[in-house]
């Protein structure tokens, strides 16, 4: 490193800060010591760093599919907000199994990784502990065992119950709920791979026995976007037709539009759509999504506070935050003659 602070003509703590990106500097600065590496062909010492610091600066982020957009975007937030902490991210696929949760949890304390952030669907509390011994682990997801760890969830029943309300609120008494389990078996949280669907459910099914006149049926496709085009072209075919359609994932009610639209019917004219997860391609489908936003940047700030926490104090007592959500009315639960305002 002095090599390459002589050679660019900077300080080692400048070149420090560069390789590191801990602080910011000139783009000519920067410039000038890339280039006194690339001539010098300086590579990082890892080993010997990580013995100094007692860290290897790496954390694992293990969530169940990287092909879905709710998760490969929660990966980009945190990867980016991990590096303003000098963190860098690994991230594993675990397919939703208990075998690929524990085989991410063994993995980061084989590789010494400072810490783990987990999207728990297979794994408990309590196996998540015996698995991690002193690694630091923050918890994901909407298994209601969880709270032994730190965990991130989500405001599941609160939004799902005020995507529903929406739909009822303009009008719809007709609902389908895509994605939920069978309403009977709600209040049985058992299946915990399914939590969060039985959650967002309980959410929908609250609002619909609020309003006397109002009905709703429970379709289970799958998680897919395919899933959500089949069971919207169902639903269109159908021949006691629905009004309103909560789906629970935003990739679901993405492939509803899909599936009405094919089978001839619009979207909001004939069927109101909402969904839940705020997707980016949510804001740019046609018509734009309605979605219950869960406080992404807020969940993310919570996953960084209780790591970095949890790094600096193994002790620390467990603790559990739920991001705040936000409904977002767009052009798929717009009234008839009622333009929605830019951005919304």
């Amino acid at each position: 490193m002095r090599d390459v602070a002589a050679a660019a003509g900077v300080s080692t703590m400048t070149v420090s800060n560069v390789l590191s990106g801990r602080r910011p500097v000139s783009e000519e600065t920067r410039a000038a010591v890339l280039g006194a590496v690339e001539r010098l062909g300086y590579q990082v010492n890892v080993a010997a760093r990580s013995l100094r610091r007692g860290r290897t600066g790496v954390v694992g982020l293990a969530v169940p599919a990287l092909d879905s957009p709710y998760f490969s975007q929660l990966a980009g937030r945190l990867v980016e907000r991990l590096a303003r902490e000098g963190l860098r991210v690994v991230v594993e696929q675990t397919g939703a199994s208990r075998e690929g949760e524990a085989a991410a949890v063994r993995d980061s304390r084989v590789n010494a990784y400072d810490g783990l952030v987990l999207s728990a669907v297979g794994l408990g509390a309590g196996d998540v502990r015996a698995l991690a011994g002193d690694l630091p682990v923050v918890a994901l997801g909407e298994r209601q065992d969880l709270r032994r760890v730190d965990h991130v969830g989500m405001a599941n029943v609160e939004g799902a119950r005020a995507a529903a309300g929406l739909l009822l609120e303009r009008g719809c008494r007709r609902l389908a709920v895509v994605g939920s389990p069978p309403w009977d078996r709600l209040d049985e949280p058992g299946d915990h791979g399914g939590d969060a669907f039985r959650l967002r459910a309980l959410g929908a099914r609250e609002a619909v026995r609020a309003v006397p006149a109002a009905s709703a049926r429970a379709l289970a496709p799958g998680t897919l976007l395919e899933d959500g085009v089949r069971c919207g072209r169902e639903l269109a075919l159908a021949a006691d037709p629905v009004d309103g359609v909560v789906a629970l994932t935003d990739t679901l009610a993405l492939g509803v539009l899909r599936g009405l639209a094919d089978a001839g019917l619009r979207v909001p004219d004939d069927v109101l759509v909402v969904g839940f997860d705020d997707v980016r391609e949510a804001s740019a489908s046609v018509p734009s999504l309605s979605t219950v936003s869960p406080g992404h940047d807020e969940m993310v700030e919570a996953v960084v506070r209780l790591l970095l926490r949890r790094m600096a104090d193994p002790a620390a007592e467990p603790e559990e935050v739920f991001g705040p959500f936000v409904l977002l009315e767009r052009e798929s639960t717009r009234p008839a003659g009622r333009s929605l305002a830019p951005g919304r």
